[in-house]
C-alpha cells in the first residue's frame, strides 16, 4: 500500500503539482519553439515522453549497476585489477553526466528515425526541433533527479527502484505534454488577438507561461493531502496488524 501510495505521489508531482515546464522551468526551448500548432505539440510531446523514459530506464540501469559506489559489474570489473575490498569501493558517478547525454541523444536518435520513416509530414513540421531533444534540458533533469535518489540517499529503504524512477519520466513526459498543448492553444487563439508589435513571437509566450505557471500553483499541497490521505495513521496501522 506504502509502494502504491508512493507511485501515486510522484506520478501527480511529476504530472502537475511539479510540472517540469511551469515548475522547474526546464525544457523551456520547444516549449517555446513547437507550441505554434496543437498537433505539433501532442507529436513533441509524446515524442518527449517516448524519449525521457527510455533515457530514465538507460540512466536508472547504468546507475544501479555500474555507477554508483559498489555496483556490481563495475565491483566485478575491478576486481580483476584490484583487492575486493577496494574492488567495492568503485565509484564512477564523476562519469554520470556524460553517460546520460549518450543515453539521451542515442534515444533521440531512435525516435528520429522512427518519426521520419511512418511520419514524414510530422517530421518535417518539426524540422530542427527534433533533433533538438537531445538538448532538452527537462530529460536530463529527470536523469539527474532519478540519480540523486539512487545514489544520494542515505537511507537504502528510501533508494528509488525501476518503477518509480519509470514513473517520474513518464508522467514528467505527460507534464511536458500537458503544458505544451495547453500553450498551443492559447497561441492558436492569439493569433486571432491584436497583439502589441514588441509582444508578439518569444515576448507574449512567456508571459502566457508565466500565467500558466502561476496558475499551476493551484496543485501546490494536492500532493501532502493525497500522501496524508492515503496514509493510515499509528492507530488505524495497530489495528490492522492486530487483525
Amino acid at each position: 500500500m506504502l509502494y502504491f501510495t508512493d507511485i501515486i505521489l510522484i506520478a501527480l508531482g511529476a504530472a502537475l503539482v511539479n510540472n517540469f515546464v511551469l515548475y522547474y522551468f526546464v525544457g523551456i526551448c520547444p516549449f517555446i519553439g513547437v507550441s505554434r500548432r496543437i498537433d505539433m505539440a501532442i507529436g513533441m510531446g509524446f515524442a518527449v515522453t517516448f524519449v525521457i523514459s527510455i533515457a530514465a530506464l538507460l540512466s536508472w540501469t547504468i546507475t544501479t549497476f555500474i555507477l554508483m559506489p559498489g555496483a556490481p559489474l563495475s565491483k566485478f570489473v575491478a576486481g580483476w585489477f584490484m583487492p575486493p575490498d577496494a574492488a567495492a569501493k568503485v565509484d564512477l558517478t564523476i562519469l554520470s553526466y556524460v553517460v546520460y547525454i549518450f543515453a539521451i541523444a542515442s534515444s533521440v536518435q531512435f525516435v528520429e528515425m522512427y518519426v521520419r520513416r511512418f511520419y514524414p509530414s510530422l517530421y518535417r513540421s518539426f524540422g530542427v526541433f527534433l533533433p533538438l531533444i537531445t538538448t532538452n534540458c527537462a530529460i536530463l533533469f529527470a536523469c539527474l533527479i532519478i540519480f540523486s535518489h539512487i545514489v544520494g540517499v542515505d537511507n537504502p529503504a528510501d533508494v528509488w527502484d525501476l518503477g518509480k524512477s519509470l514513473t517520474l519520466a513518464v508522467f514528467g513526459g505527460v507534464g511536458f505534454t500537458i503544458a505544451i498543448t495547453i500553450m498551443a492553444g492559447i497561441r492558436e487563439e492569439l493569433e486571432l488577438c491584436d497583439v502589441p508589435q514588441s509582444l508578439r513571437g518569444a515576448g507574449i509566450t512567456l508571459l502566457v507561461a508565466g500565467i500558466l505557471a502561476m496558475a499551476f500553483m493551484g496543485f501546490t499541497g494536492v500532493d501532502s493531502g493525497l500522501k496524508k490521505a492515503m496514509t493510515p495513521s499509528p492507530v488505524q496501522a495497530q489495528q490492522s496488524s492486530r487483525e
